[in-house]
This record gives C-alpha cells, sequence and structure tokens, in this order.
C-alpha cells in the first residue's frame, strides 16, 4: 500500500506525547521534513530506541516503542534495536526519585542477553541492527567526555521537575546521574541518528542527542516519545516489581486473562500503544464505544485478541479467547489442564504443595485461608481438608488448574 507522507507521519506520530505542546508540533513538522527528504533522496532514515538492561524480561511496556520501530521497518525504514550496556552501569534517573541501585556486569551481561530474542517477537529479525552502546561509550576518554560535558550546564540539569524536587529536599544527586543523559546523548552521535524513540520521561536525554549532534556537525535527530503504560491495576506504571504486568513471554491464556482484567478507562490507551491497529482503525473502536454501538466486553476481548495474536499466533488467540469465555465466563474448568496423580488421601496443603500450584506449604495454607483455592467448583473451606483419591479439579486464584487423577502403580 502506497501511503503519501502525511499518513506516514500520522501513522508514526500515533500515541506519541511529549507533555509540550509546542515540542509536539515542532517534532511532527521535523518528522515530515525529514521523510519527504528521504522519499526525495530514496535513502531510509536512520531510527533507534535504546533500552537498558535493568531486567531480563520485557512486558508490554517496552513495546510501545518496539512497536513504533516495527512500524518505520514496515515504512522502509534502517532500525537499530539499541541495548543500553555501558549507560545501565550509570543509571538513568529521568524516572526516579533517587539513586537507581547498581547491577553488576554479570547481571547486566544475562539481562542483555535476553533481550534481541524477545524484541524479536516485534521487530523483523532480519531488517534490525542490534548494537550495544559499550562499543562506543567503552572506548571514550577523559579528554572526550570533558568535551561532551561542555555542552551542558548543572543549571539545565537541575530544571527537571525530579532533579529539582532532590536538590530542594536536600537529598543527595550523584554527580555520575548526570552523565547518563550526556552519554546516552552521544549514542545519537555514534548512530548519526534521523529519529530517536523514548519515553516521555526521557526527552531530556532525547533532547541531548540533537544537542550533542549539533556540537559534532549533524544534523539533528526527530525525537518522538510516547507515555509509560499503565500496568493492569489501572493506576501505576506496568513493572514485574509493582505486579501489574503483562510479559511478552507469559502463556497466551495468561495474556489474554490479564488484558481481560484492565479497567475499562485505560483501553483507549492500549489500543493506541501496543496494538497493531491503524489510527483509523483506533478511531473506529473509539467511535462505536462512545455511540455504544460496541460494548466495552467486546472491545476489550477484540483488544486482546490482538495482543495475543501479535505474540503467540491466531491459534492461540483463539484458543485463549476460548479457555476465558469457558474458564471465566461460564465458570467451567478448562478442557485441556495438567494431571496430577494421587496414589492415597491426602491433606490439600500437602496436594497443593505437591501438584506445584504453591512454591511452599505455608504458601499453599495461606491459599486456602484467603478462599483462593478451590476442588471441583467449591471453595476449600479449611486448610485441614483432606482430599480422598478420585477424579477431581483443583484450582488456585482464577486461572491455575490440574487433574486429579488415582495413581494406580506401575504396570496398570
Amino acid at each position: 500500500m502506497n501511503r503519501t507522507v502525511e499518513e506516514v507521519a500520522a501513522l508514526l506520530m500515533q500515541g506519541a506525547e511529549f507533555g509540550d505542546v509546542e515540542i509536539e508540533q515542532w517534532m511532527a513538522q521535523a518528522l515530515r521534513e525529514r521523510l519527504y527528504e528521504a522519499r526525495n533522496a530514496r535513502r531510509p532514515l536512520r531510527v533507534y530506541c535504546g533500552y537498558d538492561a535493568t531486567k531480563p524480561d520485557l512486558h508490554l511496556g517496552h513495546t510501545i516503542t518496539l512497536r513504533k520501530l516495527r512500524q518505520f521497518q514496515e515504512c522502509g525504514h534502517d532500525v537499530t534495536f539499541l541495548i543500553g550496556d555501558f549507560t545501565t552501569r550509570v543509571g538513568d534517573p529521568s524516572d526516579r526519585d533517587g539513586l537507581r541501585p547498581p547491577l553488576s556486569e554479570e547481571e547486566i551481561a544475562f539481562n542483555a542477553r535476553t533481550y534481541a530474542d524477545q524484541a524479536f517477537k516485534v521487530l523483523d529479525r532480519d531488517r534490525t541492527h542490534v548494537r550495544y552502546n559499550s562499543e562506543w561509550l567503552a572506548a571514550l576518554d577523559l579528554t572526550d567526555v570533558i568535551g561532551i560535558a561542555g555542552n551542558f550546564t548543572v543549571q539545565q540539569f537541575l530544571a527537571r521537575d525530579n532533579l529539582r524536587a532532590r536538590h530542594e529536599r536536600g537529598d543527595p544527586i550523584w554527580l555520575h546521574e548526570l552523565f547518563y543523559a550526556m552519554l546516552q546523548g552521544y549514542d545519537a552521535v555514534a548512530l548519526r541518528a534521523d529519529v530517536q524513540l523514548g519515553a516521555t520521561e526521557q526527552l531530556f536525554n532525547l533532547l541531548a542527542g540533537r544537542k550533542l549532534q549539533e556540537a559534532f556537525g549533524l544534523a539533528p535527530q526527530v525525537c518522538i516519545t510516547f507515555p509509560v503504560l499503565v500496568g493492569t491495576d489501572g493506576r501505576a506504571r506496568m513493572s514485574k516489581s509493582a505486579g501489574n504486568y503483562i510479559g511478552i513471554d507469559e502463556p497466551a491464556a495468561e495474556m489474554y486473562g490479564k488484558v481481560m482484567s484492565l479497567p475499562d478507562e485505560v483501553m483507549a490507551s492500549y489500543f493506541r500503544l501496543v496494538t497493531r491497529w491503524t489510527p483509523a482503525e483506533v478511531a473506529g473502536v473509539e467511535g462505536r464505544l462512545a455511540t455504544g454501538d460496541l460494548h466495552p466486553m467486546d472491545a476489550k476481548k477484540a483488544l486482546a485478541w490482538e495482543i495475543v495474536d501479535g505474540y503467540h499466533g491466531r491459534d492461540a488467540a483463539d484458543a485463549a479467547a476460548e479457555y476465558f469465555r469457558r474458564v471465566h465466563q461460564q465458570g467451567k474448568a478448562p478442557h485441556d489442564m495438567p494431571r496430577f496423580a494421587v496414589a492415597g488421601a491426602m491433606g490439600i496443603v500437602d496436594l497443593l504443595h505437591n501438584a506445584g500450584m504453591c512454591g511452599s506449604k505455608s504458601e499453599g495454607r495461606r491459599l486456602v485461608e484467603q478462599g483462593g483455592v478451590r476442588l471441583d467448583g467449591a471453595t476449600v473451606e479449611s486448610a485441614g481438608q483432606v482430599v480422598t483419591p478420585g477424579e477431581h479439579v483443583l484450582q488456585v486464584g482464577k486461572r491455575r488448574f490440574v487433574r486429579l487423577v488415582v495413581d494406580r502403580g506401575e504396570g496398570e
């Protein structure tokens, strides 16, 4: 499909958020100009986004920029997936109200190894350059660092909300934290980037890249930033530590169920940020929701199916939808579930632990006391309950099931 530059620009800017209307208009115009220049010169734009290796797993929040990189690829542009193995050592203060805890080189290396394979769930492997910023940052000497630092003032850093708040409270601001934006800015120089993507909270770092590119005689990059994704609780940013995340490596049924648990009011941001839907398709869904032609439950099912299809494929998405309908809407056990053989009568806590439904017996007891365990559809009331041998369905929470069968011994 041949799109006009204006249509491509609208697609690539979909979901972007800058926190400043003037900057948004400025960057949107700069992107259109770069797209026109690229089309006339028959040269793809050089586009990248950097990911610090702070955790081993990527979740849907990370895929906002990954999906945007994929859109650039589909529009014919040159994409680099940059792993910030060197900048991870410094720690980005952009989203922190204090010093980011340091990671060991072993932790950083382990996390970095997992990133690329996970990223290829979204990106086209054959059209993606994977780079590590230690390639050029580790090679800088003190003279280089002094030259880079000479382009910035301390006042520019202290104008940032989080650093200013820490300064006003008298909390320490470590000197190495100020290096982060400068080092990330140098990434743009090393990659000779035309476009850099990032989170809204990182706009200062991206603009630092523009400043350094100009200092090195390069055309300043276009910066496109996106909001952080709200987690499944509908309040806090998605993160593994908060327990409100949807991992891109999670099983299809788990992923589908988590999307279905989202509050209705956050669906619109998911439409725009973590699907493959075009601006016209998003507008169509939102319009039908507004007029009442589309029920929120049906919109959420479409969203869940789209997300699961993107990471697991159509068949898995269909199976996850059927699983949700049967288990969560009809209250039935799933057709397929793990089997656990039981030879004799067993206490419910021991059974939960032995069947792998909990990490410890104390956790199993707590699950029972909280009303989170069902046997054949009935809530288990006592941690002292004994389960006799036979065909049973044991359930923990909303999504975990195991079929209990009689262990008849070997040879039978």
